[in-house]
């Protein structure tokens, strides 16, 4: 009887999972400043304080934060300012934005650090059926990472791929 070999895993590709660079869903906390704005419209810069002041902002310690604010209101930009100054040594990450803002920035840093050695002249899958927030991002961050260094690139599974990059 024939032995069954993993002909993938012995042509030499190496495989990316976009799943692999999803932040840590249970780490990420949003402020809503609207929540602060006197009815919802205008932000008092006294009550805001107060707000500032009394929050517990050790409930942030470790956690990726966003500020936002979800109103159809002008906010001052120092309130933005405030609120990420009381986050600085708690919070892991901080971002003035949306939740989609917070997740590309948390992808690229960790596209950013990827250690590049492994990749070096490789044939290189990136496999994109994971449920990241614009994976199209993650996908052009990888891409402009991996392509100076890899021999090619392609996306998709071992079985099926299609073809983004070979290296001339």
């Amino acid at each position: 009887m024939d032995e069954i070999r993993n002909k993938v895993k012995e042509s030499g590709l190496l495989s990316l999972d976009l799943a692999d660079f999803k932040p840590d869903q249970s780490k990420i906390v949003g402020i809503d400043i609207a929540n602060q704005l006197w009815e919802r419209l205008v932000l008092k810069e006294k009550m805001f304080r107060e707000f500032i002041d009394s929050n517990d902002w050790n409930q942030y310690q470790s956690k990726y934060v966003h500020i936002y604010c979800s109103a159809d209101a002008i906010v001052p930009t120092w309130a933005f300012m405030l609120v990420s100054s009381k986050l600085v040594g708690i919070a892991d990450f901080v971002i003035t934005g949306s939740r989609n803002d917070l997740d590309k920035k948390l992808i690229s840093l960790q596209i950013d650090s990827l250690e590049l050695d492994p990749f070096k002249d490789g044939r290189i899958i990136i496999k994109g059926c994971a449920d990241v927030v614009d994976p199209e991002f993650a996908m052009s961050e990888l891409i402009q990472k991996l392509q100076p260094i890899a021999k090619s690139i392609m996306y998709g599974e071992p079985c099926s791929t299609v073809p983004i990059y070979k290296r001339k």
